[in-house]
């Protein structure tokens, strides 16, 4: 699959399949999680992957709109050191998370995370260091169901302008 068509293409997915990521697609969404741009290069991130049902089970609960992530094969936690762009650099990080599983055929959904009033509890159950900001949660794994191809998104002609607003 082509950029354009995994931009174009890509859907939350909120329910998948019981069967494991394999390991090493899981560290090439990572690979490409770190290459993200980053304000002066500072690459603030840390990834947590998480595979083991208990911990995924708490920060499922911990959630408001994310209790699916219990249910999703692998989860990924997003936190950047508290620099200051970590909330850009780890939303870059994010969507090419985001991205790169649907160019290897697996589903995501993003869970936000550091406007939360969960956040301090995600990062309690991870043992991030105090340093350390809650930028996104991640499910991952292969969809239930096809993904539909129609999408509720704004029309071009309605966001775009030329020389102001």
């Amino acid at each position: 699959m082509n950029t354009i068509e995994v931009l174009k293409t890509r859907r939350s997915v909120r329910q998948y399949l019981n069967q494991p990521v394999e390991k090493e697609q899981i560290e090439t969404i990572i690979d490409c999680a770190r290459l993200a741009p980053t304000a002066i290069n500072i690459q603030p991130w840390e990834f947590i992957v998480l595979t083991d049902t208990k911990i995924k089970k708490a920060v499922a609960e911990a959630t408001d709109y994310g209790k699916f992530i219990q249910n999703a094969p692998v989860a990924i936690i997003v936190i950047c050191k508290n620099v200051k762009y970590f909330l850009e650099d780890g939303c870059s990080a994010t969507t090419n998370i985001v991205n790169a599983a649907h160019a290897l055929g697996l589903g995501t959904c993003w869970i936000a995370g550091d406007k939360k009033p969960y956040a301090e509890k995600i990062l309690e159950l991870i043992k991030a260091p105090k340093e350390y900001r809650l930028v996104s949660l991640i499910s991952l794994g292969y969809p239930l169901e096809t993904i539909p191809d129609k999408q509720t998104k704004k029309p071009l002609s309605e966001v775009i302008h030329w020389e102001s607003f």
